[in-house]
């Protein structure tokens, strides 16, 4: 009876691993285009975080009406080319006193078509 059992349990695993799929993993380089744009990334996304943790940024969202925890949360939820993008528009402008008004409200801009042009 043992032998039979034994048997059978072999056949049913056979079978079962004969029709379980394989998955056949590949290994390759990784370009230094890829590691760049996820390090420029991550650069861009953390000055627009250090921008918009600005006590002068804070209190011009508040005045317009955003939440700086909300603008935060859709710049984390920005894909890297956007991120890229708003950061560039930040970096383009004049710096100085006159030009911190026009920067936050491109922010808030950007932010806004971002979020809600999805």
């Amino acid at each position: 009876m043992q032998s039979i059992l034994k048997k059978l349990l072999c056949h049913i695993l056979v079978i079962a691993s004969v029709m379980m799929p394989f998955q056949a993993a590949q290994a390759g380089m990784i370009g230094v285009d890829q590691v760049s744009s996820t390090t420029s990334a991550q650069a861009d996304r953390s000055s627009i975080n250090n921008f918009l943790s600005r006590a002068e940024t804070i209190n011009q969202l508040q005045s317009m009406g955003v939440d700086p925890t909300a603008a935060k949360a859709r710049v984390a939820s920005m894909t890297n080319s956007e991120v890229n993008t708003l950061a560039a528009k930040i970096n383009s402008l004049p710096a100085g006193a006159d030009g911190g008004l026009a920067l936050i409200i491109l922010v808030v801009f950007f932010i806004w078509y971002f979020a809600f042009s999805r």
